[in-house]
Parts: structure tokens; sequence; C-alpha cells
């Protein structure tokens, strides 16, 4: 399919962030369960919020990267246009997260009190506004104390793995930058 994230694991070939995220937290021994429980009712909601990230979420920082910061890697025009609506989409998103996706007492998603592959899945995609620099990142996020709180619980269940990635972000970013 020629599309990133993709995955080979002996002669098994996936891709989508979703699939892979769902057979690595299903194949191996010792995945703690509260990443895909086995509970199908906790594991239907994980795959509500999937869901919903690829029609909702997904957009909005995607539209903002490909047409600001990524536009000139591929010989495109910026277009603050697009930017704007990625921005409107991207807001409307957060907005939703913190009004329904979580919950005041609960650190993660769903009101789980330990992080989801959808709690990877959604931080890992609201870190890519983080390309466009600190200043737009604390203007889109700022109004969502919410959404800053539950990212960094993301961040610190996952550390150092979460720092790790996010290092390659930061120099990605530099290198468009130059």
């Amino acid at each position: 399919m020629q599309q990133l994230p993709a995955i080979v694991h002996g002669t098994f070939k996936l891709f989508e962030s979703h699939a892979i995220l769902i057979y690595l937290a299903s194949s191996f021994p010792g995945v703690a369960d509260h990443w895909y429980p086995d509970d199908v009712y906790k594991r239907s909601k994980i795959h509500s919020v999937l869901d919903w990230h690829h029609s909702n979420l997904r957009r909005g920082p995607i539209t903002i990267v490909q047409n600001s910061i990524l536009a000139p890697v591929f010989r495109r025009p910026l277009n603050p246009e697009a930017v704007a609506e990625g921005e409107k989409i991207l807001s409307a998103a957060l907005s939703k997260i913190e009004s329904f996706w979580l919950d005041d007492n609960r650190p993660f998603l769903l009101g789980e009190n330990q992080p989801s592959i959808a709690d990877l899945s959604l931080v890992c995609d609201i870190m890519q506004v983080k390309l466009v620099g600190e200043t737009d990142w604390n203007r889109l996020l700022g109004p969502y104390k919410k959404v800053q709180q539950w990212i960094e619980n993301t961040r610190n269940a996952t550390n150092p793995h979460f720092d790790e990635l996010h290092k390659v972000l930061k120099e990605l970013k530099e290198k468009l930058q130059n």
C-alpha cells in the first residue's frame, strides 16, 4: 500500500497505526491488559475512541503540518487557509476530548487509571503540532488544560519511550526549519 506506518513481523505485513497497535497489544505475551483489555466492553470503548480519532482529531494536526511546515518540503506553497481550517478541526476535537473522552477524576481516556492504545494514538497525533513551533503549540493547546494534563500523564506513563520518540520529532523540526 506504500503507507506509513507499516510493520513486518515474520511473513506478516500490516499497515495503519490502529491495526498495528491492536496487533502488537494482542500478539505478545506480557503486554499489560490496560493497553488493550480482554474485556469486550472496555475493548469496544477503545475502538470507539480510535474510530472517532480517524474521522475527527487526526484531520486537524495533519492539515496544519502538511500545509505549513511540510509544504515547502513537498514543493507546495504554504496554505494559510488550510492551516486555519486545520486549527478549527483541532480545536473542536480538543474540546470534545475534554468534554467527552476525559473524566475529571481519572488521568486517561474513558475514565481509566492507566493508558490504553487509544491514549497513545491520540496523543501521538496531537504531538505533531509541536512541529509548527512552541508559540503555535501554546496558542492551540493553551485553552485545553485537561488535554495538557492528559498528555503529561501519558508522557509520564510511557517514559522514557515517549521522550525518545519525541526527540526524533524535535530533530525533524530542526531539520525542516533549516
